[in-house]
């Protein structure tokens, strides 16, 4: 028995598709897996698109709120939770759907990535520099490799891959059997979502209309202490700035939107390179590609 994984750029309709999948695949009952490094946290609801209450009740879900926002959840920290998880799942005769869209935790987790470890006297010495650039500067004379992989305003993973390769003595890129290797993979049948880049965006603008109607400014309000990781969230940065007065809501939601979309520019970059994931594209309507991904993974 096979688990599946369902992956793609934000707004890309993948929870929805995933969803309706668990509910009408044959053979063994599905369970998700949530595979983002935001929805883990509790509180961050609404910015995050966390499925609904009756939507758990209808799927099982795991890895969901399972980290205080103000706690530093890692990609190591997620790979044993999953692992875990999906364990459970086959124990008691069930399959899992891994769904999401941060390609380093579906990675770590359907690769069982040997992670980096741990460093943190030089993370604290690194820290210490509030100029990001500057740290991303540095990175890309130890390790160029990895500098180019990543936006240089990203502190936090401008930090970690500095905080490796100062601590290992060794480039961040070169640890694990590297991201640009993908062996053949038994454990999982994985299928990704595609849909146009315009379509895309015109997505991430109805999404987070739909999120400030839906009460997103006042999540936002309530969240006062955010860790490092849980700050990089997409939409909750541009909405402290305009509840802090420093910019109006329009702008906020221009420079969301702006970021969300070069945010799933670099997901699509990155899942792009895994040829092990059978790609399923719709014009504007992600449910096109339903009936295709059911046929596909049916027999699988």
């Amino acid at each position: 028995m096979r688990h599946l994984a369902l992956v793609g750029p934000t707004a890309s309709g993948k929870s929805a598709l995933a969803m309706e999948l668990a509910r009408r695949l044959p053979g063994p009952p599905i369970e998700i897996v949530t595979v983002d490094s935001m929805q883990v946290y509790r509180g961050m609801d609404i910015g995050t698109a966390k499925p609904s209450a009756a939507e758990r009740a209808d799927v099982p879900h795991h890895l969901l709120d399972i980290a205080e926002a103000d706690e530093d959840f890692n990609v190591s920290c997620f790979q044993r939770a999953a692992l875990d998880a999906i364990d459970d799942i086959a124990r008691r005769g069930r399959r899992a759907l891994l769904v999401g869209g941060t390609g380093l935790y579906y990675q770590a987790v359907v690769d069982q990535l040997t992670l980096p470890g741990q460093y943190p006297d030089v993370l604290a010495q690194l820290d210490a520099e509030p100029d990001t650039a500057a740290l991303h500067r540095r990175l890309g004379e130890l390790d160029p490799v990895a500098a180019g992989r990543m936006e240089p305003a990203n502190r936090r993973r401008v930090l970690r891959a500095l905080e490796v390769t100062v601590g290992s003595g060794r480039p961040f890129s070169d640890h694990g059997p590297g991201l640009a290797a993908f062996p053949a993979n038994g454990r999982f049948a994985i299928a990704g979502v595609w849909l146009p880049r315009a379509t895309i965006r015109a997505r991430i603008v109805v999404r987070y209309e739909q999120q400030v109607r839906d009460g997103f400014l006042d999540e936002v309000r309530r969240l006062t202490n955010l860790s490092r990781t849980a700050a990089e969230a997409l939409g909750y940065r541009e909405l402290r700035a305009h509840l802090d007065g420093r910019t109006s809501l329009d702008e906020a939601m221009a420079a969301a939107t702006q970021r969300t979309a070069a945010f799933a520019r670099r997901q699509r970059v990155w899942f792009r390179r895994d040829p092990r994931i059978t790609w399923f594209g719709a014009a504007e309507n992600p449910f096109a590609a339903l009936p295709a991904l059911l046929g596909h993974w049916s027999a699988a």
